[in-house]
């Protein structure tokens, strides 16, 4: 096992102890409002302690960022770990059993360890760059479907902009009336993981942000799927705009979505991840000279990307 991926699993599990037990205790849950339908609670803020110090102890030198408390900067900033201590706060809220902890290791640029790990089944989704995806060390093969027909997709809703309500139902029933059904569960991070396990066909969603999938997206690339953009790129990453699946699966979804997503290219790129720049956990903008807006960047922990930013805010003021 990957030296960087026992200690992932050991934080995952950590951080699940002290989600399951104030699951069963909800009345010392303290819930917040940290911006638009976005709640933070005092578990989320535990658990991600619980992770930071279990890095820290193994990689005192490795930066680490995180969904709560944002980037906390090490002095070998090749590698990051990106956290989310708690996908799915607003089921975990409303006691609804489906949340993740997750946890991705990024090195130059490429996530090499992925893990999501779910509580209340104890199932643990682990990936390694080139070494395949696992759920409780049994190995994971994605969907085998040909087309659309007879498929479960799954996507998430953009709650934080509904001014994009209309747009994002347009391309729901253009897939739909291809696809068999849908699921909205409410963590972008075991939906990927299901897609890796085949539970799920495919996954879309748009104005993610960077811990929301970037252990997800490794699950489904090691276990025989492909991620992309909406335009079949590979910008995911900078935009926040996501489609997984096996290749023949995301095909048929790009080429429905197509219509709709073409029509909002504009809105896409103009708000970089449809609203979600009030989460953006430290100063990082870029110029966009068409518009001379100044614009929040969806995608924040790539290092050369950070360090460009950095450096074009300074040049600014």
């Amino acid at each position: 096992m990957h030296p960087m991926l026992t200690i992932a699993v050991r934080a995952a599990r950590k951080a699940g102890n002290v989600i399951a037990k104030n699951y069963e205790t909800p009345d010392a849950v303290e819930a917040s409002q940290k911006g638009s339908n976005d709640f933070v609670t005092n578990v989320d803020k535990a658990a991600e302690a619980v992770i930071i110090d279990t890095i820290r102890k193994s990689y005192p030198q490795h930066t680490i960022i995180t969904e709560e408390s944002g980037e906390h900067v090490g002095t070998d900033q090749d590698v990051q770990w990106v956290i989310d201590p708690l996908d799915g706060t607003t089921n975990f809220i409303k006691r609804l059993p489906h949340f993740a902890v997750s946890i991705a290791v990024r090195i130059k640029g490429r996530t090499e360890v992925a893990v999501v790990y779910d509580p209340m089944r104890n199932e643990l989704f682990t990936a390694t760059r080139g070494q395949g995806a696992q759920l409780n060390g049994y190995r994971l093969r994605g969907s085998t479907a040909r087309d659309l027909d007879g498929t479960i997709l799954a996507t998430g809703f953009p709650f934080k902009a509904k001014q994009y309500a209309t747009t994002y139902i347009n391309i729901i029933g253009k897939l739909f009336t291809e696809c068999a059904d849908f699921r909205r569960t409410g963590s972008a991070a075991l939906d990927l993981a299901y897609v890796a396990a085949g539970r799920v066909d495919g996954f879309f969603e748009i104005g993610l942000r960077p811990w929301d999938f970037a252990a997800g997206e490794l699950l489904v690339r090691e276990a025989g799927g492909i991620v992309s953009d909406l335009t079949g790129g590979h910008n995911y990453m900078m935009t926040g705009n996501i489609v997984a699946g096996n290749p023949r699966v995301v095909k048929a979804m790009l080429a429905n979505m197509r219509d709709e997503t073409e029509r909002c290219a504009e809105a896409l790129s103009l708000f970089g991840g449809w609203g979600h720049s009030s989460a953006v956990p430290f100063q990082a903008f870029f110029l966009n000279t068409a518009s001379s807006l100044y614009l929040p960047a969806c995608f924040l922990y790539d290092r050369s990307l950070l360090r460009y930013w950095h450096k074009a805010a300074r040049k600014r003021t």
